[in-house]
């Protein structure tokens, strides 16, 4: 007879035993295993957000599951590092029946959250309101074979990149790329392009947020075969003018912060880094290069294909969590949905989001000069 326990831990106060299981469930459920379900990703999510939490699903005192989520005021949850993950769900054994209701009632959670739930979490499944494309490219057959596709099927796209990589170096200065640059420097100087990024489009900055630009510091010094920061740098002479902060496994590589310096923006840095990127990645291995979620023109051109997310929430309704989950995040999702399925309001919507960029961009340039 099979003894089943769920026990609910700070991700720090994991035994070593506890994560070398949680890797190997992972590595024998999910051969190309995203970095963002690894366990070290949940103990960096641990170090700067203080309601991380890991429920241990143990058969006959044995960990046969790993549930990661924050926990909120009212049982309110969410998966753990919502807002930055990419991937999101649970990592237990093949053939653990579990009651998703009852994992919530043993984790203390009214509602649990997602928006990026992978593809085959059955657990999960039933509660997803919405799914999404996420690109990607597939690298399996090494980077020559990528490249002839990518000729074959976005040929403008990579003569455009060719042309203007020789315009760089002829203009700026010779170019290097650094697929694992260590420069704490450099990765601060992204960090503020990014930040100018979003505020230039009208989102949210979340290099403003401690947690999000703590977590990023602190996976940056993150090595370990499920889960390396990874920061990537392209150089005219000797100023960066792309780069790029990602997480990679031993067989994924999770496209997550690209910026560039906008005094180069005529040659499209950005475009020139990732073709460097997907190159470099495919030579040290990587068979998958996941893009994330969202709409790009540049991403339509370099994917292979796509893998599909879900978004939704597990809820209890009788907890007062849920009742506040409902009312804080219904509506508005309904709003995005709403949006989303038209693609005239969506237009118009990026549009909006451009000019309160600029907006914001005058004013704060006009306070500066006052």
């Amino acid at each position: 007879m099979t003894v089943q326990r769920i026990d609910v831990t700070h991700p720090a106060d994991l035994s070593a035993a506890d994560v070398a299981r949680w890797g190997e469930l992972r590595d024998r459920t999910a051969p190309v295993a995203n970095p963002f379900m690894s366990p070290e990703f949940c103990r960096a999510v641990g170090s700067v957000r203080p309601g991380a939490r890991v429920a241990v699903v143990r058969q006959n005192g044995e960990p046969a599951g790993f549930f990661p989520f924050e926990r909120g005021r009212w049982g309110r949850g969410r998966a753990i590092g919502l807002g930055v993950s990419d991937c999101q769900g649970a990592v237990m054994r093949p053939g653990v029946t579990l009651d998703p209701h009852a994992l919530l009632r043993a984790s203390a959670l009214s509602v649990w959250e997602f928006n990026h739930l992978e593809g085959g979490q059955d657990l999960f499944l039933p509660f997803a309101t919405g799914r999404f494309a996420s690109p990607v490219v597939e690298l399996a057959d090494g980077y020559a074979a990528y490249e002839t596709r990518l000729r074959a099927g976005s040929r403008t796209f990579l003569k455009s990149a060719r042309a203007q990589e020789r315009r760089l170096a002829r203009e700026v200065g010779p170019l290097r790329f650094v697929f694992d640059d260590r420069n704490p420097a450099v990765l601060h100087t992204l960090m503020a392009w990014k930040s100018a990024q979003y505020r230039r489009t009208g989102r949210r900055d979340r290099f403003a947020q401690e947690w999000i630009s703590g977590l990023v510091r602190t996976l940056a010094g993150t090595d370990a075969p499920g889960c390396a920061g990874l920061l990537s740098v392209l150089y005219a002479g000797e100023r960066p003018v792309a780069a790029h902060f990602g997480l990679r496994s031993r067989t994924v590589l999770s496209y997550w912060f690209p910026a560039y310096d906008r005094d180069f923006a005529t040659f499209s840095p950005g475009r020139l880094l990732v073709l460097r990127v997907i190159a470099a990645a495919a030579d040290a291995g990587i068979v998958l290069l996941d893009l994330g979620r969202g709409d790009a023109p540049y991403k339509d051109s370099l994917k292979t294909g796509d893998l599909t997310v879900h978004e939704g929430a597990v809820v209890l309704r009788a907890r007062p969590g849920a009742a506040l989950h409902w009312l804080s995040r219904e509506p508005s999702g309904a709003v995005r949905r709403f949006v989303r399925e038209r693609p005239r309001l969506k237009t118009a919507a990026v549009r909006t989001l451009h000019s309160v960029g600029r907006i914001r961009d005058r004013d704060r340039d006009r306070d500066r000069d006052r």
